[in-house]
């Protein structure tokens, strides 16, 4: 595959520069960094413009929180600068990585995504008897970034872009020389493309034709047992060998038995919520439901909140669920 090149022009060009602020601004327009950046647009794009002209990008300057639903992660959120420049540069790029994804990855995709993914997921249960899972031990953090580098070198022939990527994925290490930040816009991309190879491999050689990738969550189906007994040998060697990566979760079963997958329990006939979202969904109404009381919400807000949460149980077959939570309330 031809690899893409002269690039930075169209990185750092002026109208591109002003499209990744008002991207990196989105909902946050009230937040004083993104004020104060603000107020000096055009002085600040254009050193931006300057900084990538000549590869002398500052980045690593990180704000570390953790989250604990759906699990314990440790976020890296960049600085307002380091944002608009990962739009920048993904503006651009978008096209490139996405031409390396199978039509079956949908992790921070356009026009797929979770709700894609699991009518994908019923699809394949309807049609299998049976489904390998699996899931990559801490996967942002046990990227190669030697691996990483050489897989961009792949697609992008502009040196002076490789040595910005070089930069950003050097600026965090969770080892040394190992692991991205959960939270940077180039992160999600560099993680999807890091197992792009993976997906090519488990369609084209391995007959592992009923598969799906939702960044580092694989499921695969078929009718025979010992077929995904043996894929999973050779998915674990692949991932062991060529990519530094370790499995965590290995499970067989049989589709009438239900997968755990994206918060959901996908079963050969019928989509429902798994246990933890549906405990997850409990305590949150609960928490709306004393805010409001105390009036630390608004009404406004409480059926903001609770209608984002209905709405996620939707996809599934919730309805007698919501009513008795209700019910109790």
């Amino acid at each position: 595959m031809k690899r893409a090149g002269f690039l930075i022009e169209k990185i750092t060009d002026l109208n591109n520069l002003y499209l990744a602020y008002y991207k990196a601004a989105k909902s946050k327009q009230s937040k004083p960094n993104v004020i104060a950046y603000k107020q000096n647009l055009y002085k600040n794009l254009a050193k931006l413009q300057y900084e990538i002209e000549t590869g002398n990008i500052t980045v690593g300057n990180y704000n570390y929180f953790t989250i604990y639903e759906p699990k314990e992660r440790l976020i890296c959120a960049a600085s307002f600068p380091e944002r608009v420049l990962h739009h920048a540069l993904m503006n651009i790029c978008h096209p490139y990585f996405e031409n390396q994804l199978i039509y079956d990855t949908y992790a921070t995709r356009i026009n797929k995504g979770t709700y894609k993914a699991l009518e994908k997921a019923l699809y394949y249960s309807y049609r299998n008897k049976f489904y390998l899972k699996l899931d990559i031990r801490k996967y942002f953090d046990s990227i190669s970034h030697k691996i990483l580098n050489e897989k961009l070198k792949t697609i992008f022939k502009d040196n002076k872009l490789l040595e910005i990527f070089r930069s950003i994925i050097k600026s965090y290490h969770k080892k040394q020389y190992f692991g991205l930040p959960i939270g940077n816009l180039t992160s999600q991309y560099f993680a999807n493309f890091y197992l792009a190879e993976l997906d090519r491999y488990i369609k084209q050689k391995i007959s592992g034709k009923a598969y799906i990738r939702y960044m580092d969550d694989m499921l695969i189906w078929s009718n025979s047992l010992k077929e995904l007994s043996e894929i999973s040998e050779k998915i674990t060697f692949y991932l062991e060998n060529y990519l530094s990566l370790q499995l965590k979760i290995k499970q067989i079963n049989t589709s009438l038995h239900g997968v755990n997958f994206l918060s959901y329990r996908i079963f050969n006939n019928k989509i429902e919520l798994s246990k933890k979202s549906k405990k997850r969904f409990i305590k949150k109404i609960r928490l709306y439901e004393t805010k409001l009381a105390k009036g630390e919400f608004s009404q406004a807000d409480y059926q903001r909140r609770a209608l984002a949460l209905i709405a996620f149980t939707e996809h599934a077959s919730a309805k007698g669920f919501r009513k008795k939570i209700f019910e109790c309330l």
